[in-house]
């Protein structure tokens, strides 16, 4: 086998324990706040989990550039290594707090030493021929998404059988096995000689440096409106699945569904669009992906049962999984060798924003549009997206020429 696709496999496979890990905590963080760290008050509760979930995001947003550029200097897999045996201890760490503050510290620990899936997506963008790098791409995106959807499941099955404090000491271990695997398999031939030799230049420099290559603005922009859009009415779905099933029988199972199944065929569909990509063009994937999650955004504010949502959910993903992979293909193709990790950091910071500022927004908005209006909000921002990606991305290549 060659040893791109070698890499490929190895950190697919890491991307879906990373992911299933961190995962995990999300269907018990609030009563793991209320039944093991003393809080009882419901407001107090949702402040401290929405800070503590919050937290990370900010935390990676500020850091991902500075881990970006240590690893175009250093190389990819050493920031990989870094990262997840970091996250391993971070994990490890949060079974044993006292208090919500610990929890909350570490959250942003974890946010400032996160960075597995950058360093997987720059180290697999290096590593693979770029004609397969749409492929690539979506290969690597479908083990992510694949643990995002096991993980709450698993989580939440394990609170109830052995307790909240063990899952954090099992993440732990994931992330741990994960690092051990790509630390014994994967391979980069990195010339740190080469790395020295190049100009050294801060965090803001390079990303001035970055921003002149015509293509990086919008990519980067594309990917923070997609996060928005897509976030925004996620924190609202369990009351909309609520209000459509009438009944509080089997509705955690039922919101859970809605929840995942998006990702089911965000998984199944990223590879395919990503050899497809690879085939007619990475641009023409991603705006079509951008037109028809639109498009299926617009019917979730009009459906009368669970059953026509989880339609419209699972449609929903499977343009949804030639988003984010098309965008890192389009960021490969467009940047130099050399400054890789960087561009894919300076777009992880962007898909962070998008997910602090969108369910934000969200919340805030809903008071007054509801989440049916938040459904065309999000369908309406991504269709107007796609307008503006085509014209930007259009007008950087005839500048190019």
């Amino acid at each position: 086998m060659q040893r791109w696709k070698i890499n490929l496999a190895v950190l697919m496979f890491g991307s879906f324990l990373v992911m299933a890990g961190m995962t995990m905590i999300i269907p018990f963080l609030s009563l793991y706040l209320k039944q093991d760290l003393g809080l009882t008050d419901e407001h107090e509760i949702g402040v401290w989990a929405g800070l503590i979930f919050a937290a990370n995001f900010v935390t990676s947003f500020l850091f991902q550039p500075v881990w970006g550029k240590l690893s175009d200097r250093y190389g990819r897999k050493m920031m990989l290594l870094r990262s997840g045996f970091g996250m391993a201890v971070v994990m490890v760490l949060m079974g044993f707090a006292a208090a919500p503050w610990h929890l909350l510290v570490l959250r942003m620990m974890n946010g400032i030493i996160a960075g597995f899936q950058p360093a997987a997506v720059s180290l697999v963008a290096a590593t693979t021929p770029k004609e397969r790098s749409g492929f690539a791409m979506g290969t690597l995106q479908s083990g992510g998404i694949a643990g995002s959807i096991m993980g709450p499941f698993f989580g939440g099955l394990l609170a109830d059988s052995i307790g909240f404090r063990p899952i954090f000491y099992i993440t732990g271990t994931l992330l741990f096995l994960a690092s051990i695997v790509s630390w014994i398999l994967v391979k980069e031939n990195f010339d740190k000689q080469a790395a020295a030799n190049r100009p050294q230049v801060g965090v803001i420099k390079g990303f001035r440096e970055l921003m002149t290559i015509r293509q990086m603005p919008v990519l980067l922009s594309v990917t923070f409106l997609i996060q928005f859009a897509m976030l925004s009415p996620m924190a609202l779905i369990p009351l909309y699945v609520e209000r459509l099933h009438g009944t509080t029988d089997n509705l955690a199972f039922y919101s859970g569904f809605v929840g995942s199944v998006t990702g089911l065929s965000n998984m199944i569909s990223s590879p395919i669009l990503g050899r497809l990509s690879d085939r007619i063009g990475s641009k023409r994937i991603l705006l079509v992906s951008l037109v028809g999650a639109a498009v299926m955004l617009l019917p979730q504010a009009f459906v009368g049962s669970v059953g026509q949502l989880l339609v419209c959910r699972f449609l929903q993903g499977c343009f949804m999984g030639g988003l984010i992979p098309t965008v890192n293909s389009l960021i490969r193709q467009c940047t130099p060798d050399g400054k890789e990790s960087r561009s894919f950091s300076f777009n992880s910071s962007a898909l962070a924003l998008g997910n602090m500022v969108g369910p934000i927004v969200g919340g805030a908005l809903s008071g007054f549009i509801g989440i049916e209006g938040l459904f065309l909000v999000s369908a309406a921002l991504l269709m107007l997206t796609s307008v503006w990606a085509s014209r930007a991305l259009r007008a950087a290549r005839l500048a190019d020429r």
